[in-house]
């Protein structure tokens, strides 16, 4: 009888026991599925005020969402008084083998989050990165990839592409273009400065606003030429065509008004030396 009375006991003692370390454990689980859910609700929201990418704002959700679910089943496993020591071990050994094997998409996939938190450009902006210029086509997690000028399409690694520099050519809206043109040394500086500037003045699509008038100066006193810098702003739409326009009707007018565009001097030198040489060489058949 007594003995019976001591095994109740024990089992009574061990039901007690593990009994409200169950309780326990399913009242960890609740409240931090609870507050799971606020965290990633509270994420989500402020990822929609700060304007998120929204393949990127889904993927963070999602690992937070794991990763916090992983650490609320350890803490869970540790109420009931499994010994959680060895799982978080095999957990890091895992996630050091991954991370090893997976070193270079793990790369582009910050270099990914960095330029799709940062915004150093966005889908329809011609950017120059890698030594490739073209329209952003596409951002993602891995990869951004760019339609170049012959609309070929250019895959750029993410990893490489947030470590290096990138130019930004539509950012601020507005460019400054530079064009140079070379007048000898015997034609009239002001006559030419004067040609190119009321060329770019009478573009009605080049800006004229207060920081943004056209300017023509000196730059180089070069070996054959004197060369002239011609600067004016335009809006991004308007630029390659002005570019184009102003470089041709500039050497247009140029010629027209007299100034001489010239070409290097060692053209006409090699075609002396040559027909020296060929001089030379029928003298001595002869």
């Amino acid at each position: 009888m007594d003995l019976k009375n001591v095994d109740i006991e024990k089992w009574l003692a061990l039901a007690t026991t593990y009994g409200l370390k169950l309780i326990g454990a399913i009242a960890v689980w609740i409240v931090g599925s609870w507050i799971i859910k606020k965290i990633l609700m509270t994420t989500s929201g402020i990822m929609t005020k700060s304007d998120y990418d929204e393949s990127l704002k889904k993927f963070l959700l999602n690992l937070f969402n794991w990763s916090l679910k992983i650490l609320l089943i350890i803490t869970v496993l540790g109420t009931i008084g499994v010994e959680t020591t060895s799982f978080a071990a095999v957990l890091a050994a895992a996630g050091l083998a991954i991370g090893l094997a997976l070193q270079g998409s793990l790369a582009n996939f910050a270099g990914g989050v960095l330029i799709l938190i940062i915004k150093p450009f966005k889908v329809g902006d011609f950017i120059e990165g890698q030594g490739v210029k073209g329209t952003v086509k596409e951002i993602s997690i891995f990869d951004t990839r760019l339609l170049t000028f012959g609309n070929e399409l250019a895959i750029i690694p993410n990893g490489k592409l947030s470590n290096d520099n990138i130019i930004n050519f539509t950012a601020e809206g507005i460019r400054r273009d530079e064009l140079k043109f070379g007048i000898s040394y015997e034609s009239d500086i002001k006559v030419a400065k004067d040609v190119l500037l009321n060329l770019v003045n009478e573009q009605k699509k080049v800006l004229q606003d207060e920081g943004q008038t056209p300017a023509v100066m000196v730059v180089e006193l070069a070996d054959s030429s004197v060369n002239l810098s011609l600067r004016y702003w335009a809006k991004n739409e308007d630029f390659w065509d002005l570019h184009c326009l102003i470089l041709e009707e500039g050497k247009i007018r140029l010629e027209a008004a007299g100034i001489e565009i010239p070409y290097p001097h060692q053209v006409g030198i090699h075609k002396i030396l040559n027909s020296d040489i060929k001089f030379s060489t029928k003298e001595k058949l002869l």
